[in-house]
């Protein structure tokens, strides 16, 4: 069986992190829009699809760190739907992708002197240690995790 999805989108706005009270496992939640290859024909404009992420540990830090709204932005995962009863007593379905690579394919905003941010690229599986001693001014921003390092709750 296969569950593979490679997106590429903007962000809607900057991601959210969390941390887990016990564990302390960093979460990020993140919405991308996605345009769709044809025009609405009635308007003739392009319409797109907004699509929830979830990123986990190492590459939640890297999105806090270094994605904000507008960034484009690359994902490999796996898709996930989850169900549940609402307070109200309805039941609830959200489908969201779990991110297992990430990256950044533009340049982060300007900073307010005129200058983009310094970016470092982020070796694949890579760690916060190997973020501060990779080099600055790189134009593509990228992480990965191993199998281990994705949704610890995934067997629960």
């Amino acid at each position: 069986m296969l569950n593979r999805v490679i997106l590429i989108g903007r962000l809607v706005r900057d991601p959210e992190v969390e941390y887990g009270e016990q564990s302390g496992v960093a979460r990020a939640r993140m919405r991308i829009a996605v345009d769709r290859s044809r025009r609405n024909p009635e308007t003739n404009e392009r319409e797109a699809d907004f699509i929830d992420l979830v990123a986990w540990r190492n590459q939640a830090e890297f999105a806090r760190q270094y994605l904000q709204k507008g960034r484009l932005v690359a994902v490999e995962g796996r898709l996930q739907i989850r169900s549940w009863e609402a307070q109200d007593g309805t039941r609830r379905v959200a489908a969201e992708v779990i991110v297992d690579s990430l990256q950044a394919l533009d340049r982060p905003k300007e900073a307010a002197d005129g200058h983009a941010a310094d970016v470092p690229e982020v070796p694949a599986g890579g760690t916060p240690e190997d973020r501060r001693s990779v080099g600055r001014g790189t134009v593509t921003d990228t992480m990965t995790v191993s199998e281990e390092e994705q949704d610890p709750f995934a067997d629960i």
